[in-house]
């Protein structure tokens, strides 16, 4: 476990590879789950905001969905979450000509439509944060599908590319600068002493 002030991060943040394979996972995480995504109490508000210039990303699916249950619901597990439909995809989402699952905020964005990328629960993935049980810390764990994200597991390893720097530009919007500042000097140390102890080894 890393300790960043208050902040707890799993050493699988650090130690292990991850890198999105979207040819073979198809954007899977956004229709496959027990929900739909978790959001920020001030991701609401957020959404309300923008959700008018979002007509040309929609399906009509998700566009009757939000329509008949609201932009977003509160589940019992979760918190608030964005509506699926028919329980599967975001109301969010489409497909691309690939059959490749796309965010309609991220596309608006990208799109220079919005100025708001996704919620940053999606952005995160495969890292979930939730406070413990008193809120007086954080704690960052890694979380990936089982089979869903076999696929990125193996581009990670591939690549050589940690969870953590996968997921820079994410952490940054959540945690800040700082403190992915401080992760990054505290994995490459990490790094360090597991490659000395490796050569110890032989």
């Amino acid at each position: 476990m890393i300790a960043i002030e208050k902040i707890l991060v799993s050493d699988d943040v650090v130690a292990t590879q991850f890198v999105c394979d979207l040819n073979k996972c198809r954007g899977g995480c956004c229709d496959d789950g027990d929900a739909g995504a978790p959001l920020a109490g001030g991701e609401l508000d957020i959404i309300a905001d923008l959700v008018e210039k979002l007509g040309p990303y929609l399906t009509e699916e998700g566009r009757k969905e939000i329509e008949r249950n609201g932009l977003y619901r509160y589940d019992k597990e979760f918190g608030w979450v964005t509506p699926t439909v028919d329980g599967k995809i975001c109301a969010y989402g489409f497909r691309d000509d690939r059959g490749i699952i796309k965010c309609a905020f991220e596309q608006a964005y990208y799109d220079g439509v919005i100025q708001w990328k996704k919620p940053i629960s999606c952005h995160l993935f495969p890292i979930k944060t939730k406070k413990s049980r008193y809120e007086e810390f954080e704690m960052v764990n890694y979380e990936p599908r089982e089979k869903l994200c076999n696929p990125a597991c193996s581009l990670g390893k591939q690549l050589q590319v940690p969870v953590y720097v996968f997921l820079k530009e994410a952490l940054i919007r959540k945690f800040g600068a700082e403190f992915y500042k401080a992760l990054d000097a505290l994995a490459k140390e990490y790094f360090s002493k597991k490659k000395k102890t490796e050569l110890a080894r032989k």
